[in-house]
């Protein structure tokens, strides 16, 4: 099955299961996706919404998380800073 596109309409839960990367980035953007190890509800975009960001940051952060998933390299060093099931 091929993962869905990451776009802003995109469920959380979909996006942490599809793209393992996205947790640590958007957390890194102060968008809490992951809560009491479960994905919050809503999408991408009600998530950024919440923490204050514009249409056009919405945008930006949809642009970088899809050049983060095609590029393999980037992906790993972003997935081994951070192991959730090693998290206690």
């Amino acid at each position: 099955m091929a993962k869905p596109e990451i776009t802003k309409d995109i469920l959380i839960e979909e996006l942490v299961n599809n793209y393992p990367f996205s947790v640590r980035y958007l957390m890194e953007k102060g968008i809490r996706c992951i809560m009491c190890g479960e994905p919050i509800w809503g999408t991408l975009e009600e998530a950024a919404e919440e923490k204050g960001f514009t249409p056009e940051d919405i945008d930006s952060i949809v642009d970088e998380m899809k050049e983060l998933s095609k590029n393999p390299q980037d992906k790993v060093q972003v997935e081994k800073k951070i192991d959730v099931k090693k998290m206690d």
